[in-house]
């Protein structure tokens, strides 16, 4: 049987123990992702969840925290250029990639490690 998916909902991405604010600064404040409130079931959890367009960013704590190398969420940015200057202003080092034709697009690390992707298409 084929099932008609959707979309995806959200994409969760693991930090340690008590970085919630780090997590707050990058996502919230550097990448200007708004937070979203956490359900009161889930707030024991620790973590810190973000709103993405229409999907969602969830940043969960993991007490075995290794970060994620290779698997990684891709964002759609409008104004790449304008997001890659900003992160350079913060120090952010992004590493550029051409590989993916028709699009504009960077790789860099969370402040957990864990590797996140940013395109825009080429007009």
């Amino acid at each position: 049987m084929a099932y008609k998916f959707q979309g995806i909902d959200h994409v969760q991405l693991a930090a340690p123990e008590g970085t919630e604010q780090e997590a707050r600064e990058f996502f919230s404040s550097l990448l200007g992702m708004k937070e979203m409130e956490k359900p009161e079931t889930l707030k024991k959890n620790g973590g810190v969840w973000f709103q993405c367009g229409n999907q969602q960013l969830h940043i969960g704590i993991d007490h075995s925290f290794k970060p994620a190398r290779k698997a990684h969420p891709a964002f759609y940015v409008e104004d790449l250029d304008g997001l890659k200057a900003s992160l350079a202003r913060n120090q952010v080092t992004v590493k550029d990639d051409d590989r993916l034709p028709g699009y504009k697009r960077f790789y860099l690390e969370d402040p957990f490690g864990n590797r996140l992707e940013f395109l825009e298409r080429k007009k």
